[in-house]
């Protein structure tokens, strides 16, 4: 689950990690009373979407950036009203772009230093790992692309968690002084607690500042969560923002099914990621492209398939569509019977390939081709892609 800045700022001031002052606003007439507020002249503007790279993006209105340093609250204002309501499109955003429903009027600061700050966990050894470097302020990417050097990378022991020692050598890594290493310290032990404390999948700040006063503030940051683990945090799960969410991933949440969208124009009904993961793969090596990845599990029920394909053809970029299932706990002719009814609930508009396999086939095979419904048999799961891109063209 992703937040929004200003939910991130929250989290911040709950875990003692020192942050740039400021406060949310959904109005222009909010987003002024929050400039006046805070009682400077320095200020900025920050557009609220789940996407990077909002200071460079376009409104579709053809006004200019996410991200705007403004001198008194009534600029905040005027830049508040062409900011809210609009669409911006970013480089992570896509051509569709995000409406903009809120905005961030924060202090803003003399910065001497941009560095990049981040906690996540390293997939090889499943343990918390912190990254960062002197280059921040960028796409961390291409930093790691063009100039790997600058890049530090740091193992924490989960058993210990972040250590004083540690929490200096990076500060000293990143080129601190020794006051600027004291207060460096008590911020990188507040973003490990937040990490550990939220069950959080990633924690990054970029920029990490370090003011002309001798501040080092986390300025901008980013908190992913571990969805499996919400639960636990109610508090952290009222921060969801389902507008910034696919509406099918959305809806399929709540039957419990692993849906994600994509781009393409054949649709897959798979019980089991992996399997999921190698259906899309052959349908690309034959030419097609998936519309979506969806999970329906290993003990899917009858109304967890209807309303699958129900997701499936709300999509209107779908052609075709793909379900590959191997019975294992789920056996094949309960999911074919809950093919043939979801298939008579949902009046299929498009092309179906049926691919079953393992547990009861046999029964599940004469279960479809007794249903007289129009769908397309395979043996197996190249056949299976071949007929569905074929379908599709």
């Amino acid at each position: 689950m992703n937040i929004h800045e200003y939910q991130a700022k929250e989290l911040l001031d709950k875990f003692g990690v020192p942050n740039s002052p400021g406060g949310v606003a959904s109005t222009p007439e909010q987003a002024e009373k929050v400039a006046r507020s805070l009682g400077t002249n320095n200020l900025v503007v920050k557009s609220q979407i789940h996407a990077g790279g909002r200071g460079k993006g376009t409104f579709t209105s053809g006004f200019q950036g996410g991200v705007h340093l403004c001198k008194t609250a009534n600029q905040v204002r005027d830049i508040a009203e062409q900011m809210l309501g609009k669409t911006l499109v970013t480089h992570q955003t896509g051509p569709e772009g995000r409406v903009v429903r809120k905005v961030l009027v924060s202090k803003s600061v003399e910065i001497a230093r941009e560095l990049y700050f981040a906690i996540l966990i390293d997939r090889a050894t499943s343990i918390p790992m912190i990254v960062a470097s002197t280059e921040g302020g960028v796409d961390i990417e291409s930093v790691a692309a063009t100039t790997p050097e600058k890049i530090i990378r740091m193992s924490v022991d989960p058993l210990y968690g972040l250590l004083p020692y540690q929490t200096r050598k990076l500060a000293k890594l990143l080129g601190m002084t020794s006051t600027e290493m004291r207060l460096a310290c008590k911020l990188f032990a507040g973003l490990y607690k937040l990490f550990i404390r939220s069950d959080c999948s990633m924690v990054e700040v970029n920029p990490l500042v370090v003011t002309k006063g001798g501040e080092v503030l986390a300025l901008d940051s980013k908190i992913n969560f571990d969805d499996n683990a919400l639960f636990r945090h109610p508090d952290i799960l009222a921060y969801r923002d389902i507008e910034e969410e696919n509406p099918r991933e959305v809806e399929a949440s709540k039957f419990n099914l692993n849906y994600i969208g994509l781009d393409g124009n054949i649709a897959c009904l798979v019980n089991g990621a992996g399997l999921a993961m190698a259906t899309m793969d052959i349908i690309k090596h034959h030419g097609g492209e998936p519309a979506n990845f969806l999970d329906v599990g290993g003990g899917a029920t009858e109304q967890q398939v209807t309303e699958a394909f129900k997701i499936l053809i709300s999509d209107k970029r779908v052609k075709a569509i793909l379900v590959n299932i191997f019975g294992g706990i789920m056996k094949c002719d309960i999911i074919a019977q809950g093919i043939i009814n979801a298939v008579r609930a949902v009046n299929l508009p498009v092309p179906l390939v049926v691919r079953l396999e393992g547990t009861n086939v046999e029964a599940g095979r004469k279960l479809l081709n007794d249903s007289k419904l129009p769908l397309l048999a395979a043996t197996d799961i190249a056949d299976a892609a071949k007929k569905v891109v074929a379908a599709v063209k």
